[in-house]
């Protein structure tokens, strides 16, 4: 903000006090901005300052209320129908596209907010989001290709792809069975995506601590921590992620004490000490395209995939929450759709790509 209107520049500013009333009284009738402003009116001296902090906080106000449900009623009503067809047609076709797509989000979101970043190529001088290393797992980015091509057809220049997978996550939950709710949009897409940045994404050997400093520092609590590691319920895990649990665990014991022990046998005869099948691994839980609560069910049972997954009930106040939500799964959608809307509203970007994969 302070690189738009610094104190100099406002303080320079001669605008008659009743013009600024007239321009900005738009929406500040109830607000404590107009008695800044009706001070200012009466006493010139002090007009500049308070303008300044009228600025701040107009600008504040925006930031804060730039996304809307609402935000292409008029400039592309049919972009969510569009986009959940075009996800719908995807999963049909591979079942595993609702999972990929979620992690997608999340790790977009998880990295300068979500803007997109995650979507872009690398190019000869940069290695961008999708080649780091806890990304190049992730698939099904020709989902959002589609999604866009199907979108800029009805309304060009319009729809970012940030907004497309924000989209695209909620119907991947969707159809699979678990809760919908209405996306906030307008997200911009981001000009910046850095390989070395995804060191900052959690990993799953994190324990409770980490995983909640990683959280805190995107300003979502313990409860977001507990209702988002609810994703998990979709998807599939390479061998490289929880082979630290199963093999070699420590220097007295080989597997992690706190695995189920004919579960923890299973994992290892899927993914032996010397394992080499490039796709070896496992279902992040029992019914790995349905959107339920099972994954807090199996956690409780000591039947969880990771270790960030089984820190989880290393701490009282996160055990309570995994305990409610796998005794209800309303508990648990109700959180997950808040805490989805909450991370999904991390700001990031500058534009509207007209293709996902390249800035403007």
């Amino acid at each position: 903000m302070h690189q738009l209107f610094s104190s100099a520049s406002i303080l320079s500013l001669h605008i008659p006090a009743n013009a600024i009333l007239s321009i900005l009284f738009i929406n500040i009738q109830t607000s404590p901005l107009l008695q800044l402003l009706t001070m200012a009116a009466k006493n010139t001296n002090m007009f500049p300052l308070i303008f300044s902090f009228i600025i701040l906080g107009l600008a504040h106000h925006n930031l804060v209320n730039a996304l809307s449900p609402n935000y292409y009623d008029q400039t592309c009503p049919n972009a969510e129908s569009t986009i959940t067809s075009v996800v719908k047609k995807a999963m049909l076709n591979d079942p595993t596209v609702p999972a990929a797509l979620l992690r997608m989000h999340f790790h977009d979101c998880f990295i300068r907010g979500c803007d997109g970043s995650v979507l872009l190529n690398s190019t000869g001088k940069n290695k961008a989001e999708k080649d780091g290393p806890p990304n190049i797992s992730l698939h099904a980015f020709y989902v959002i290709d589609h999604a866009k091509k199907a979108v800029e057809a009805l309304c060009p220049k319009t729809v970012s792809c940030a907004d497309i997978l924000a989209l695209a996550a909620r119907d991947a939950v969707t159809l699979s069975g678990g809760p919908t709710w209405d996306v906030p949009k307008g997200r911009k897409d981001g000009r910046v995506s850095k390989a070395t940045e995804t060191r900052q994404l959690p990993a799953p050997t994190f324990n409770i601590s980490q995983l909640q400093q990683s959280f805190a520092q995107r300003g979502l609590s313990m409860d977001d921590l507990v209702a988002l590691s609810g994703g998990h319920t979709l998807g599939f895990a390479h061998c490289s992620s929880f082979q630290n649990r199963i093999h070699n665990f420590s220097s007295k014991q080989s597997v992690d004490p706190t695995l189920e022990s004919s579960f923890a046998a299973s994992l290892k005869s899927v993914c032996p000490a010397k394992n080499t099948a490039k796709n070896a691994g496992a279902n992040l839980d029992s019914s790995p395209t349905t959107f339920d609560n099972r994954y807090y069910k199996l956690l409780l049972q000591g039947k969880s995939i990771f270790s960030s997954d089984q820190s989880l009930v290393t701490s009282a106040k996160t055990k309570a929450l995994v305990s409610k939500f796998a005794s209800s799964q309303q508990e648990f959608q109700k959180a997950f759709v808040k805490s989805m809307i909450k991370m999904s509203s991390i700001s990031g970007g500058q534009e509207v790509r007209l293709d996902c994969r390249v800035v403007n």
